[in-house]
């Protein structure tokens, strides 16, 4: 194995900086063409000019962010959704948990990903009984400041004001993200006497569940916003668990939410 020495490989960058094709400096240094163009790519990354290493825009910062799309992703990702940054990835990355009985769930959760995230791409992971519906981008911290160590009912999680100005003008979209990670719909039932006759009565009705004082609250201020009543029901003495049965609430909710599919 042949090696150069500092002066060469100085003298043969400074020739690629002033135009010189790769195969001439090899040339005029004996030295393999690879190995120039191992020199002039370590070269223009250090100086930020290396093709492909310039990061895509941030959605928020630098680019139009889809906030109809941002506000669905947000709920999902308060409900059931992480970011970690792992040692050996340069990008932390987002996972929302995607049970496999909602396939329409994880389309729709990979499309709200895909409209946030346009210049990244979009995987779904298998795990046991449910898909990680996961992108990696260095941005992620800015759309997503309510990251922290811990779990999230285990920390203060708040919106920032550009969060709260785009809950505010796609409500729905963030009800239905909470709906679709920590909720449900369901048909309860009991029975009344009619004409003396014990008749089962069946009512649609949905739950959103979260150990998060903050994000239960999140929901139930959005709720009020948009006319939905709800009631707070208690798992033992803690009141994870928000109901909405009212009729009137319930058809609306159907109108712009409506079950998991």
């Amino acid at each position: 194995m042949n090696f150069h020495g500092t002066k060469v490989r100085q003298k043969a960058v400074t020739l690629l900086r002033n135009g010189a094709k790769n195969a001439e400096v090899a040339r005029r240094f004996n030295v393999p063409m690879g190995t120039v163009g191992y020199w002039k790519h370590q070269d223009r990354a250090k100086r930020g000019e290396c093709p492909g290493r310039t990061p895509p825009p941030c959605p928020r910062c630098d680019a139009s962010l889809d906030q109809l799309a941002y506000a669905y992703l947000l709920g999902l990702y308060l409900g059931d959704g992480h970011i970690i940054q792992n040692r050996s990835m340069r990008s932390p990355s987002l996972s929302i948990t995607c049970a496999e009985a909602h396939p329409g769930l994880m389309d729709e959760c990979e499309k709200a990903m895909r409209s946030v995230f346009p210049n990244n791409s979009v995987c779904r992971v298998r795990r046991k009984g449910c898909r990680e519906v996961k992108l990696y981008s260095m941005h992620l911290w800015c759309l997503f400041p309510q990251h922290g160590p811990g779990k999230k009912h285990e920390r203060i999680i708040a919106l920032e004001p550009w969060q709260q100005a785009i809950v505010d003008d796609y409500p729905w979209e963030f009800i239905r993200g909470l709906i679709h990670s920590d909720g449900c719909r369901i048909t309860n039932w009991t029975t009344r006497l009619v004409a003396g006759e014990r008749k089962r009565y069946e009512y649609p009705r949905y739950f959103f569940s979260n150990k998060s004082d903050d994000i239960r609250r999140l929901f139930t201020d959005t709720l009020d916003k948009v006319g939905v009543e709800w009631t707070t029901l208690a798992r033992g003495s803690d009141p994870f668990n928000i109901s909405i049965a009212r009729k009137a609430s319930v058809a609306l909710m159907d109108t712009h939410v409506g079950p998991k599919h």
